[in-house]
């Protein structure tokens, strides 16, 4: 199927391309990521953290795009009228992701680089011998680099590594060398060129803090990074391809929302044995 940008996000296309969003949730829990794909469960966890970065994303795409975003998310965006305010007011979380537009649009490094480039660029290619698809949000392929946006929390907060018992940074947290090194394949294989990545990183705190980040260091670690991370990558895919379409049964986690959800007693666990 030909994606365009009404259909990139369906899922229809989902079951036709892998992408790294989809990807990580089959990573976190097989069952979780195929009973969201069949839309037979839906995560109760607020939809607020994605529409401020969606916020943010649309204003620097295009004034339609922002139009268009804010007039589909009215109700989620305002608070409920008042006979004093009946038409409403943004809500604090908006408020906050003004703050963070207002931050990026002052910044002159963040408009050199992001502003020129062509926004939302879908991008298609095999990997491996399977599809996939991306997204990417500032393309300037005359000068060989690409843009991505982030939204955190906090830039400098650390995250918990349990398999290497350290806390780490949000990128390697969130797995964002992976996605760059996907979105610099799919580039190469869409448009026949290779491309550098940055990632523009905003945090919603008050006031917001900002970082530009790279992934060319001289002794070539990054470069190490990514294609460790491609190589995982590889090799887990054919079994989330295998579940997604029945020909392997998908692993339960047994502590994500999903499995804390449908769990059903089936015996003992000695006390020693429980997992932490």
């Amino acid at each position: 199927m030909k994606l365009t940008p009404d259909n990139y996000y369906s899922h229809e296309t989902d079951w036709q391309y892998m992408s790294f969003s989809l990807f990580k949730d089959f990573e976190q829990c097989d069952a979780r990521a195929l009973a969201k794909l069949k839309e037979d469960w839906r995560p109760a966890s607020s939809p607020v953290p994605l529409l401020v970065g969606n916020y943010v994303h649309s204003y620097f795409e295009s004034v339609e795009s922002h139009s268009d975003f804010i007039e589909a998310n009215k109700r989620a965006l305002m608070t409920r009228p008042t006979k004093t305010n009946p038409q409403g007011h943004l809500r604090a979380e908006f408020k906050v992701a003004n703050q963070l537009v207002q931050c990026l649009q002052d910044d002159d490094m963040f408009k050199y680089f992001y502003t020129p480039g062509d926004k939302e660029v879908i991008v298609t290619g095999k990997i491996n011998g399977y599809w996939w698809k991306g997204k990417i949000d500032s393309l300037c392929l005359d000068k060989g680099y690409f843009c991505d946006l982030k939204t955190v929390d906090d830039i400098h907060k650390g995250h918990w590594n349990a398999e290497e018992h350290r806390y780490v940074p949000f990128i390697q947290d969130r797995e964002y060398n992976l996605q760059m090194a996907i979105y610099r394949e799919l580039i190469k294989q869409t448009f026949h060129v290779a491309c550098q990545p940055f990632i523009f990183a905003v945090s919603k705190q008050t006031p917001p803090d900002k970082m530009a980040i790279d992934f060319s260091s001289p002794d070539g670690t990054d470069e190490y990074e990514m294609q460790e991370q491609l190589d995982k990558l590889k090799e887990l895919q054919p079994h989330f391809w295998k579940v997604m379409t029945g020909e392997e049964k998908p692993e339960h986690c047994g502590k994500c929302d999903y499995c804390r959800e449908t769990k059903m007693l089936s015996g003992f666990v000695h006390a020693s044995d429980i997992e932490v």
